[in-house]
């Protein structure tokens, strides 16, 4: 990986309040990447998969900096990846991201 991040999305192709999943075979990390677009227009990156079960949080819903699991209603910080509720116990691990130019760079592993 460059010292620029990889280029995974272009940010119209993320909805506000909505999120898009990135497979590791494309990020090199050990789980899919979800971009995750609040409803201010700014993207975060969390793992994808919730870690209370196997459910994707690029399918949940994005709002007020915050992203609900759409399996059990978990919520987590799109800043930390912080846990906010249960049934979930455990963080999700955020990547660093930025937008350039109206395109979505990812930085693997690199905490935001």
């Amino acid at each position: 990986m460059s010292s620029n991040g990889i280029r995974v999305a272009a940010l119209d192709e993320i909805p506000v309040g909505e999120g898009i999943a990135i497979g590791k075979a494309v990020t090199g990390t050990d789980d899919d990447v979800a971009l995750l677009r609040d409803d201010d227009g700014s993207v975060y990156a969390l793992d994808d998969t919730c870690p209370h079960e196997i459910a994707s949080l690029a399918e949940g819903w994005v709002e007020g900096g915050f992203v609900e699991c759409p399996m059990h209603s978990s919520m987590f910080c799109l800043k930390s990846g912080e846990v906010q509720c249960l049934p979930a116990t455990r963080d999700a691990r955020p990547h660093r991201v930025e937008v350039r130019d109206g395109e979505v760079y990812l930085f693997p592993n690199e905490a935001p």
